[in-house]
């Protein structure tokens, strides 16, 4: 009965920001964030990393399984393991990939209000 709960509850859960880190082959520290956003069991948003920003192409959510295909300028792919708030996993795109660990945030839509 609850893993009925926890199973409808996840489709949703999986849309929203999120930062964290990931690193690359060279093991440089890369800032990420997601905006994901997960219709009809299709994911799509956008990538803002320190190395560029991308688009999400696709991807899936599958129970604690979570796929996210992006354009790299050739196709990347990240591998999560949802955990709470928190995905986990690893990234590949071209000849680079590493570890990826980023955590639900809230969304970021007001500029800060430090000019006065």
């Amino acid at each position: 009965m609850a893993q009925q709960a926890k199973t409808a509850a996840s489709s949703a859960a999986i849309t929203g920001h999120y930062e964290g880190t990931a690193k690359n082959k060279a093991d440089d520290v890369i800032t990420v964030a997601f905006d994901l956003t997960e219709k009809d069991g299709a994911l799509s948003g956008m990538i803002n990393s320190s190395h560029g920003d991308f688009t999400i192409t696709g991807g899936s959510h599958k129970g604690d399984a979570v796929t996210i295909e992006f354009d790299a300028g050739s196709p990347g792919t990240i591998s999560l393991k949802m955990n709470e708030d928190r995905l986990v996993g690893t990234w590949s795109a071209g000849e680079d990939g590493g570890a990826i660990d980023v955590k639900k945030a809230a969304a970021k839509q007001d500029p800060p209000k430090d000019k006065s």
